[in-house]
């Protein structure tokens, strides 16, 4: 319903306040002005009572005669004739009884009024009438001389002229009145709009993000807390579309990454079954037949060490892996150089039966803080992954110098080119760029144990790959035994 709105709730609200002001006003205005006019009346009357008697006391003095009715109705029509151009009024003389005498306006004062019953009765009365819109009173007083009521006096006087210009002060009031709740209304409901318009929208707004769209855009051009709240709510919206970008990301990401693992669980299933096949079988055929064929003996058994070793390498890589999260040991004053010697050395005779070549150019004193194991393995597995996938009859450079406060690493063979899409998730765990390959050991694990040790040696790798040329990129942070102690 519209009265539950805001926009209702205020323009109802002020309607119902400014109401009961206007209202009130005017109770108070009407008051006011009544109450002035009984005052300037009373003023008045009493005013021209004191002038009437002083005139007739005068005239009792003036002629000595006593104080009496019959003296009263003589003078009537002399003092009504000389009262009425002095107190510019109309008069009426009556006797105490209530009797007319004499009166300057016969039909004025043809009917007696509340005013004369109560003279009659020794009271000073008026009485307020609007005969045809004019406004007049009706007053009426006894006469007293030296202590003896001698007759009733009774004056109409005109009061239009106050009452026209008390009604003119209040319709003004009211003018003024209805012209300011009129600018009031107006303005409260401009600022129920001002206010309401923009709740309006961000309502609508939040309802769309609330369905799902959070490609929403709210700029008020203002400053005010409306204009705060429009710019926090499209700053919200924005980092809720931020979040769910991240979110989407995330669940691609791991989604491919179970999809990985699981390739990755098939492979190793795979892999693992293979040699635990061939183990197996030999060892059957030679428990059945003995030593009874020595050359299949000697076959068998040659296979079973070669399959078991192979195996001992897949289960090695693995716990290498399910240890990553253990705690680093400490770090200790180490010759990379040294180490990356010794390993080529021992990799030329697997590289061999590779038919492969490997050339390396490694400086003195390349020292590091590090683990001497760990960088052996690292340099092992890099060579490794040179040997098993670059082109055969190919030659793996490998360089290590000093560049400034680090030391660079260089591992470069020739082989298939890897695709940018490649590069860019081929350090994830469990992932391997050639799902088709028949290597044992080459079950994605290598290259994210790799980077792992590059980075707990405070280092960096990258692997770049272009034109038939796989070139491994690291570099690890230098020290010497100056800066050690």
């Amino acid at each position: 319903m519209m009265i539950h709105t805001i926009r209702a709730k205020l323009i109802v609200g002020f309607f119902l306040i400014f109401s009961v002001f206007f209202l009130i006003l005017n109770v108070m205005v009407t008051k006011n002005i009544e109450s002035s006019n009984h005052k300037i009346i009373n003023d008045n009357l009493i005013g021209l009572k004191k002038n009437s008697t002083a005139y007739v006391r005068q005239s009792f003095m003036i002629h000595h005669f006593a104080n009496d009715e019959v003296y009263f109705g003589q003078i009537a029509e002399e003092m009504v004739k000389d009262l009425q151009y002095d107190t510019s009024s109309e008069i009426g003389m009556y006797s105490l009884d209530g009797e007319l005498l004499y009166s300057s306006d016969i039909t004025l004062f043809a009917t007696a009024g509340d005013d004369l019953k109560q003279a009659i009765e020794g009271k000073t009365a008026y009485t307020l009438s609007y005969p045809d819109g004019q406004a007049s009173v009706h007053y009426s007083y006894p006469v007293v001389v030296d202590g003896a009521k001698v007759g009733i006096m009774r004056f109409v006087k005109d009061f239009t002229l106050l009452y026209e210009q008390s009604n003119h002060i209040q319709r003004t009031n009211i003018t003024i009145a209805l012209a300011v709740f009129a600018a009031a209304f107006l303005f409260s409901y401009l600022l129920s709009r001002h206010i309401t318009v923009p709740l309006i929208k961000l309502t609508k707004a939040s309802t769309e993000v609330m369905n799902g769209n959070l490609d929403l855009r709210i700029t008020f051009r203002r400053k005010d807390e409306i204009g705060r709240l429009a710019t926090n709510f499209s700053s919200m919206i924005e980092k809720i579309r931020s979040q769910f970008t991240k979110i989407e990301k995330d669940r691609d990401r791991l989604e491919q990454l179970n999809l990985t693992r699981k390739q990755f669980y098939d492979n190793v299933t795979h892999e693992l079954k293979t040699p635990l096949t061939t183990i197996m079988g030999y060892a059957e055929i030679i428990r059945k037949n003995g030593e009874k064929d020595p050359i299949f003996f000697d076959k068998g058994m040659n296979h079973i060490i070669d399959e078991s070793k192979r195996l001992h390498d897949m289960v090695l890589k693995l716990l290498e892996r399910s240890m990553e999260t253990e705690g680093s040991e400490s770090l200790v004053l180490t010759d990379s150089g040294r180490i990356l010697r010794d390993v080529c050395e021992t990799m030329t005779i697997k590289a061999q039966r590779y038919r492969k070549t490997i050339h390396y150019e490694v400086e003195d004193g390349l020292l590091v803080l590090g683990h001497a194991d760990k960088l052996r393995q690292l340099f092992i597995n890099l060579l490794d992954n040179a040997i098993k996938y670059g082109y055969a009859h190919s030659e793996i450079h490998v360089q290590a110098r000093r560049d400034s406060g680090s030391i660079g690493f260089t591992f470069s063979n020739q082989g298939e080119t890897i695709s940018p899409d490649h590069l860019a998730r081929i350090f994830e765990p469990f992932y391997r760029a050639d799902l088709h390959s028949k290597e044992a050991d080459s079950i994605g694990l290598g290259l994210g144990i790799s980077k792992e040790i590059v980075e707990e040696h405070k280092g960096s790798i990258r692997i770049a790959s272009e034109l038939e040329q796989i070139n491994v990129y690291i570099n690890i942070p230098y020290t010497n035994e100056a800066r050690e102690r």
